[in-house]
């Protein structure tokens, strides 16, 4: 089979599978993710667990578990809002950019996530260095569709 073959049947095989997960999704099955071999893959919604040491102390080990990469994405955000508050309890807004969060995602002892791989059935680790593109592309995406 050449190349060409091989690329539709998957597109065909995608096709298939988005309709059969659609009637899934109609009946109040939730679809945690929809992926396509052959390079093609579509959104998904995978449980994220966020696991945060904020200094070396190992008792201060905390964890929180999210439907999706980009809630677990918008805890981080609100994690570093919250501290912002308490740093500067008086202030009645606060703002920041993004270079500063950044700063307090390096400045925590540790921060990674757990994503769940419906294929493997088991969850991925990814580093402060994913965290922060996968920030960096939900805040980017944000921001446009402010500006429309």
């Amino acid at each position: 089979m050449g190349t060409l073959s091989v690329t539709f049947i998957g597109l065909i095989l995608c096709f298939f599978l988005v309709l059969y997960s659609a009637k899934l999704f109609k009946q109040n099955i939730q679809i945690l993710e929809v992926t396509c071999f052959l390079g093609i893959y579509f959104v998904f919604q995978s449980h994220t667990i966020l696991l945060v040491q904020p200094t070396k102390r190992p008792e201060g080990r905390t964890y929180a578990d999210y439907e999706s990469v980009n809630e677990c994405m918008e805890g981080v955000c609100k994690m570093y809002e919250e501290h912002l508050k308490r740093m500067n309890p008086n202030s009645p807004s606060i703002t920041y950019d993004i270079s500063q969060l950044f700063d307090f995602i390096d400045d925590l002892a540790d921060l990674s996530c757990l994503v769940y791989r419906a294929d493997t059935q088991t969850y991925q680790p990814y580093n402060k260095d994913w965290i922060k593109e996968k920030i960096y592309v939900l805040l980017r995406r944000q921001a446009q569709q402010a500006s429309k």
